[in-house]
């Protein structure tokens, strides 16, 4: 069964080769990777090439959602992840969630827990990234909890859901809570999410959105919480 990982990248070379490295080092699973530039000034095209990685080049900043949709139009595989590209995972992490999902047809998407992420999936940090996936993998070993909503920086789902509610919404480009209205979507045509408490994936945060300043973030995250509410007629923090 192969996994399509889908990482949306945008400036920020160091962070995404790490990443790039873990998955390589970490996972053993059958997984085709697809990185998608958003018009990366700082070599990011000419070390993908050298890496011999599908990738999509973007002529400029599409934003995550797009970014995300171009990824998912090009995979083949049965199973699709979203990918930040300020992550490192651990071994087990890719099989664990792939479980989860797999663990009931009702089960629509899965996401792990994590040291940097809103809501639920946030876990103190005890040690290094491998040390806190060996001690959550022996302390919560196949603990499960069905949640409202997964954050986006690390979610699984079946091509099965996909081609049932769609791609991300491209309204809430740049970014935020495009991972709140796939969840919501995901609910309403019947499917469970879980957080898989056994399973961790360190998360630096918000790497690219650093790069414009926290009064833009802010001023984003207005933005968007106001269009998922005109567009469900609720507010997305009552899942948080």
């Amino acid at each position: 069964m192969l996994t399509s990982i889908i990482i949306p990248t945008y400036n920020r070379l160091p962070l995404l080769q790490e990443a790039i490295y873990s998955i390589r080092s970490s996972t053993p699973e059958a997984y085709e990777l697809i990185v998608v530039d958003n018009g990366s000034t700082d070599g990011t095209i000419e070390f993908l090439r050298e890496q011999h990685i599908t990738f999509v080049g973007l002529p400029g900043n599409q934003g995550f959602p797009a970014a995300c949709n171009w990824g998912l139009r090009l995979a083949r595989g049965e199973q699709l992840l979203l990918l930040n590209n300020d992550v490192l995972v651990a071994p087990g992490w890719l099989g664990k969630l792939r479980q989860a999902l797999l663990s009931s047809k009702q089960i629509g998407i899965t996401g792990p827990m994590s040291n940097f992420v809103s809501g639920r999936q946030q876990i103190e940090m005890r040690g290094n990234y491998t040390e806190m996936a060996e001690r959550l993998g022996a302390e919560a070993a196949g603990n499960y909890e069905e949640v409202n909503r997964l954050v986006g920086f690390c979610l699984l789902f079946s091509r099965e859901l996909m081609d049932r509610i769609g791609l991300l919404d491209e309204r809430f480009s740049p970014g935020h809570y495009e991972d709140d209205d796939y969840c919501y979507r995901a609910r309403q045509a019947g499917y469970r999410l879980l957080m898989v408490k056994d399973t961790f994936v360190y998360h630096h945060g918000s790497a690219s959105f650093k790069q414009e300043g926290q009064d833009a973030v802010e001023r984003l995250l207005a933005r968007n919480r106001k269009l998922f509410s005109d567009k469900w007629g609720v507010d997305p923090q009552q899942f948080i």
